[in-house]
């Protein structure tokens, strides 16, 4: 059976194939000579040029923040993904994509998707994926509440089988955390780290424990003497940067359940909330989430797949695609 689903993400790229399962997870970047355009590079061996190279490489990320930013770069390189995953010319495809996805969007997926020889291409919001993913029980009747904090967008949604009942998306997730404390580093110790570094500390020593005691050492440039140096990073030391980015996305989460009708309200309160995305792997971000949303959090096994196994449930159930699908 020729379908699939397709988390493009801003980090990230997934690619799920009916009866295969999950048959590509690679980085959403690509290396490109800046002297001629060419393409050197792709995915996971294009990341691995980061910060290595010389003037005339650049590396590309064709979206950021949840939008399509470069046409072309995508289109070669979801191309060359499909390839290598084995996905026939004229598959079937479902896109996860991000709440509030307007027309503006979906032409420009249409576009990439036209030029990867895929048809009949429909959306789905990501919070419904993720519902689907996780094994929520959503139903006309009993809605749920995700929270996805992807690494370019956070999507915060309450949706039922009929579609999203009230969402947001917004332009805070693990690379805006990243960004921060490469900031922080610098300011705190007084070296410069790379992008790579910074989401390797995340993930490694990044806590919302506040007596979080782990810690890692990092290599980067002494910002004083410009040599290369080494320091021994914290996770207390993280708390800051961490906790400014997660704040904002309860900060919202609570707008959206704010604008709920009383009676879903009351239903999400009795289930709780689904919490997805790869910073939902966070230490201690569970807890952090109950103590100040005051209400349930669940957290599935691997919730950075949540997403595109839900794209893989739904594009096999063209009823319940029929009833999800975003149409702008």
């Amino acid at each position: 059976m020729n379908k699939i689903a397709i988390d493009l993400g801003s980090s990230v790229t997934k690619i799920y194939k009916i009866g295969s399962g999950i048959v590509l997870v690679e980085p959403s970047c690509v290396a490109v000579n800046t002297a001629d355009s060419t393409v050197k590079a792709i995915g996971k061996d294009a990341k691995q040029l980061i910060g290595k190279t010389s003037d005339y490489t650049t590396t590309v990320f064709p979206v950021f923040e949840g939008e399509i930013v470069n046409e072309k770069l995508a289109t070669t390189m979801l191309n060359h993904f499909l390839y290598k995953a084995g996905v026939k010319s004229g598959a079937e495809a479902v896109f996860c994509v991000h709440c509030g996805f307007d027309a503006g969007q979906k032409a420009l997926y249409q576009k990439i998707a036209s030029g990867c020889a895929l048809r009949k291409v429909s959306f789905v919001e990501s919070p419904i994926l993720a519902g689907l993913g996780d094994d929520v029980p959503f139903t006309v009747y009993e809605p749920a509440f995700c929270i996805d904090i992807g690494h370019g967008v956070t999507d915060i949604a309450a949706f039922s089988s009929d579609g999203i009942i009230a969402g947001i998306s917004m332009n805070v997730g693990g690379g805006s955390i990243d960004v921060h404390i490469i900031d922080h580093i610098a300011d705190l110790y007084g070296i410069k780290i790379g992008s790579l570094t910074s989401e390797s500390v995340k993930v490694n020593v990044g806590s919302l424990y506040d007596t979080d005691n782990q810690s890692m050492i990092v290599n980067g440039r002494d910002i004083a003497s410009g040599k290369p140096c080494s320091k021994v990073v914290y996770a207390p030391n993280l708390f800051f940067p961490l906790q400014t980015h997660v704040d904002k996305v309860i900060e919202y989460a609570l707008l959206v359940l704010g604008k709920l009708p009383a009676e879903v309200s009351a239903v999400i309160r009795k289930n709780g909330i689904l919490l997805t995305g790869g910073m939902a792997k966070l230490a201690g971000i569970r807890e952090y989430f109950e103590e100040h949303l005051q209400m349930e959090v669940h957290v599935g096994d691997e919730p950075q797949m949540s997403v595109i196994l839900g794209g893989g449930r739904i594009v096999g159930n063209p009823d319940l695609l029929r009833r999800v699908r975003a149409e702008v």
